[in-house]
C-alpha cells in the first residue's frame, strides 16, 4: 500500500499540479496587487469612479446590483490566467521540449539482452507455426 502511494506521489502529474498551485498562488498575490493598486483605479478613473467595483452600480427595489464588482473579478481573474500561462506554462512547455530534443544514449537505443533474448523466442516460435 505504501509503495503504491510512494508511486501516486512520485508521478509527475502530482508534481506539477503541487508546483502550479503553489505558483498559482504566488502569482494570484503579485497579480492581484498590480490590478487592485493600478489597472483597476486607472479603469475607474476612466469612468469617474473611485474604484471599478463602483462602476455602473444600480438599484431595482432595495436590491443593489454592480456590474463593476463583475467586472472587477473577470479582469482579475484574466490577469492571473494571463501570468499563469506566460511566466510557468509556455517556460516549462518549452523546457520539455528541449528535453525531448536530447539525442538518447546508446544504452537507452540498445535494448537489454533479456529483451534481445525473448524477441529471439518469439521469433523462433513463430516460424515454427
Amino acid at each position: 500500500m505504501l509503495k503504491g502511494f510512494r508511486e501516486f506521489i512520485g508521478r509527475g502529474n502530482v508534481v506539477d499540479l503541487a508546483v502550479a498551485v503553489v505558483l498559482g498562488t504566488a502569482f494570484t498575490a503579485i497579480v492581484s496587487a498590480i490590478v487592485e493598486g493600478f489597472i483597476n483605479p486607472l479603469i475607474a478613473a476612466i469612468f469617474g469612479q473611485p474604484d471599478l467595483a463602483s462602476v455602473a452600480n444600480f438599484t431595482i427595489r432595495d436590491a443593489q446590483f454592480s456590474i463593476g464588482l463583475v467586472l472587477a473579478a473577470v479582469f482579475n481573474f484574466l490577469c492571473v490566467a494571463a501570468a499563469v500561462y506566460f511566466f510557468i506554462v509556455t517556460p516549462i512547455n518549452k523546457l520539455r521540449e528541449l528535453q525531448k530534443k536530447e539525442p538518447e544514449s546508446e544504452e537507452e537505443a540498445t535494448p537489454p539482452e533479456d529483451i534481445l533474448l525473448l524477441r529471439e523466442i518469439r521469433d523462433a516460435l513463430r516460424e515454427r507455426v
